[in-house]
């Protein structure tokens, strides 16, 4: 015989507790709730839950566009990819030692190489990497081959024709009558084909090397996004390395940070001084000082090219400023002020510590304390500030640009008066580059 009470208090106690359907995962959670309720949902005005979308979404258009890119990286691969980058650059780094024992090539005769295959790549519209990969071509076949001058344009050629197909889309790359045509038939069309497998084969057909221009890319979207403004000076400045030979031992990795902090400089930007290394204010001070001894000598096509409105205008925008006297200026690290502590009472018969006055241990209301009559009512002024907390005061960062005399150059110096053009490729360009298609 059933026992009723026993069967109605089950089926009362089931009816209170009632079974939870098992969690798909075999595992099931219980939430407590707080006896509270929930926690309360802090309120904010339409204009700031607007603005906060809107920030939001343009992030969002940001990293969409840095993704289609290949720039952006995730943060689960970021490490990783940064490291082997650091290891690559490495890898693919040249000898300016070994490149000064050439018997017959000088370095006076590498601007006039960078300069013709400048004016190439931007007949052509090929990717920025493009050019500092042919440049890092040429400059890891020479380091162990011997190149006379007579061989010296077409391994630049080669290089840039090797780039271009590694880096740029198919319908981009020159073909070999449009090399030989450039080069005035100065080589037959199977000579290009023999140098391009000579080259890599000397370089052991390592393409993988991380450009300055891709350091940049990355500088440039974290841990925020530059302005459009200072990535084009700092592109500038970059190019300017690859003409000269001081320049040659230093990694892609310092020559993009260089560049970026003499560009954020010259643009009136904040620095990122916890970034900048040794090696990068090296890398800035030679730049400073080669544009303010030679910033006429410039290469006439480099400047053509970043004059356009395209690119910001940026030569004219670093060659006026040079001209003007402006320089580049060191940046100290700012000393946080410290912590003020509270000075020691004498005469009381307690031992206190550096922190306890007399008024923590007496039972009465503290009294007013009197303002001196030299109090000043600016909290940083000379008057009320210690000799020690002087030193600690905060310094603020004003660009050289402002201390310097504002006259406005005469305009024979702006460059696109002294820069004089006989070249078909860049004198015929009319408006932006991208506007033109290459025949």
């Amino acid at each position: 015989m059933k026992d009723i009470s026993t069967t109605s208090y089950r089926s009362s106690r089931n009816s209170a507790y009632p079974k939870k359907r098992p969690s798909p995962s075999g595992i099931s959670k219980y939430h407590k709730t707080s006896p509270l309720g929930p926690p309360p949902v802090t309120r904010r005005t339409p204009y700031s839950a607007k603005a906060a979308l809107l920030q939001q979404r343009q992030r969002q258009a940001q990293i969409t566009a840095l993704r289609r890119q290949g720039i952006f990286l995730e943060e689960e691969y970021r490490e990783d990819i940064r490291f082997y980058m650091h290891e690559m650059e490495r890898y693919t780094m040249s000898s300016s030692q070994s490149m000064d024992q050439q018997p017959e090539i000088r370095w006076h005769m590498r601007p006039c190489l960078v300069d013709f295959l400048v004016e190439i790549h931007f007949t052509f519209r090929l990717r920025p990497e493009t050019l500092y990969l042919t440049l890092n071509i040429v400059d890891r076949y020479v380091s162990r081959r011997i190149v006379y001058i007579k061989h010296y344009q077409l391994v630049g050629c080669a290089a840039l024709w090797i780039a271009a197909k590694f880096e740029d889309a198919k319908e981009r790359v020159p073909t070999v009558q449009e090399l030989a045509q450039i080069c005035r038939d100065t080589y037959d069309e199977s000579a290009f084909i023999q140098m391009e497998g000579h080259v890599l084969q000397t370089i052991q057909w390592t393409l993988g090397h991380p450009t300055a221009e891709a350091w940049l890319r990355l500088m440039c979207c974290e841990p925020s996004i530059e302005e459009e403004r200072v990535q084009h000076v700092a592109r500038f400045l970059m190019e300017i390395t690859l003409f000269h030979r001081e320049f040659i031992k230093y990694p892609p990795s310092s020559i993009a940070l260089g560049a970026l902090t003499l560009a954020l400089f010259l643009c009136g930007k904040p620095r990122r001084i916890f970034e900048e290394t040794e090696e990068c204010l090296e890398i800035v001070d030679c730049l400073d000082s080669r544009l303010a001894k030679h910033v006429n000598d410039l290469s006439e096509t480099l400047v053509k090219k970043y004059s356009y409105a395209f690119y910001s205008k940026a030569a004219t925008f670093v060659v006026q400023y040079y001209l003007q006297g402006g320089r580049f200026v060191r940046q100290s690290f700012i000393t946080l002020p410290m912590t003020p502590t509270r000075p020691s009472t004498s005469g009381a018969s307690t031992p206190m510590s550096a922190t306890t006055s007399v008024s923590d241990l007496s039972d009465d209301f503290p009294l007013t304390p009197t303002s001196p009559s030299s109090f000043s009512p600016e909290p940083f002024s000379s008057s009320f500030l210690s000799e020690d907390d002087k030193e600690n005061l905060p310094t603020t960062f004003e660009p050289v640009i402002n201390k310097q005399r504002t006259e406005v150059p005469p305009d024979h110096f702006l460059p696109h008066d002294f820069v004089a053009f006989g070249r078909p490729a860049l004198h015929h360009l009319n408006g932006s580059p991208r506007m033109t298609a290459v025949s």
